[in-house]
């Protein structure tokens, strides 16, 4: 005699498969609500992680470049020889233009306060500008929180100042653990990626690695990319605005080159400091800053960006700038100036890791295509 629940049913086949779809889907969402809850708690520490990683594959990749042309170099050797070259480069450049470029960027700050004090007084004068000003933060000098006076604005400069001065040691030191860390992790990458395969089952070993080695090399062709981006935009701001007459034009190029690390948001970011010294020149020398920076810009998309993400990777627009607002109000600053090469790598695993989409349906433009044709 067999119990009735010895052999499968039809009808319980599709039951079982039912319950195995909701039980993936559960998983899903269960890790995916872990791993937001570990960004949230601790998205500083997230953030360290991954710029000493980032750091790490830029030392790796021009390792592994210089092992191209000097072959009989070991891996370390190249790495510990690369990062021996940078670090000379960065101590020549602060001994030989250190103080110059140091003298720019504080008559700069200074410039910049004076002319946004000067600007938000033209504001005051008419009542556009006074609804302009009543609805910016007192961070930016408006009148959103406290009545309007020139005072919110310089307290809220001195703070920022402040809060800079009280904060450097932790900058400082910040930035010398992403360094030390990026250094080891370049130093024996694969003893660390050994580490986070242990913590993956066995069977899917494999395709994790494969994975994070998918992720690596599109870090690198990011910021390789990235890094000849910032270089042209910066020389090309620096040179423009030297021969429009601008003051401190090396500082304001520096400014642009290392604003466009952030794509798109970055452009506009490194033309506000020059079109604001622009205008307590005149109004012709602020349309010419404009105009520059708009045809640098026009270069930089239609020219340049195209040439590198033949190579490197293509991000879509949209998704570049949403990721920069999800990724600052998650993890602040250090999340927008880490939110593109985050979301490239993002979409090369997710493109790695899923297969391609089929095209089942044809659109009426092919099926006109094929008609005409034939």
């Amino acid at each position: 005699m067999q119990l009735p629940f010895s052999n499968p049913t039809p009808q319980t086949e599709p039951r079982a498969q039912e319950l195995q779809r909701i039980a993936t889907i559960m998983r899903i969402t269960l890790a995916g609500a872990v791993v937001m809850l570990a960004v949230w708690l601790m998205g500083d520490v997230l953030t360290v992680v991954f710029a000493a990683t980032l750091v790490s594959i830029v030392l790796h990749g021009l390792g592994r470049t210089l092992r191209r042309f000097v072959p009989f170099l070991s891996y370390t050797a190249a790495v510990a020889l690369v990062t021996l070259i940078l670090l000379s480069l960065l101590i020549g450049l602060g001994w030989s233009s250190g103080p110059a470029i140091g003298d720019q960027f504080l008559r700069l700050k200074q410039a910049l306060i004076t002319q946004s004090g000067g600007l938000k007084a033209q504001l005051s004068d008419s009542a556009l500008g006074r609804m302009i000003l009543d609805y910016l933060p007192t961070s930016l000098g408006g009148n959103a929180n406290t009545p309007g006076s020139l005072s919110s604005l310089s307290s809220g400069l001195a703070g920022s100042v402040t809060g800079l001065l009280s904060s450097a040691f932790g900058v400082v030191g910040t930035l010398a653990v992403v360094l030390i860390a990026g250094l080891y992790f370049a130093l024996s990458p694969s003893q660390y990626i050994d580490g986070v395969l242990r913590l993956i089952p066995p069977a899917q070993r494999s395709t994790v690695r494969e994975l994070m080695l998918t992720a690596g090399a599109t870090l690198w062709a990011w910021t390789a990319g990235q890094a000849l981006d910032m270089l042209v935009v910066g020389l090309l701001s620096g040179l423009g605005l030297f021969f429009i007459g601008v003051p401190l034009s090396l500082a304001l190029g520096v400014v642009a080159g290392l604003c466009n690390f952030i794509p798109y948001i970055g452009a506009i970011m490194g033309a506000v400091p020059a079109i604001l010294l622009a205008l307590s020149m005149g109004r012709q020398e602020a349309l010419l800053v404009i105009i520059l920076y708009g045809v640098i810009q026009f270069f930089e998309g239609n020219v340049m960006a195209p040439m590198i993400q033949r190579r490197a990777v293509h991000m879509p627009p949209a998704i570049a700038i949403l990721s920069q607002t999800v990724f600052s109000t998650i993890l602040g600053v250090p999340g927008l100036i880490l939110a593109s090469p985050l979301t490239a790598a993002l979409l090369a695993v997710m493109d790695k890791a899923t297969p391609p989409l089929e095209k089942h349906i044809q659109t009426r433009q092919e099926l006109e295509d094929e008609k005409s044709s034939t």
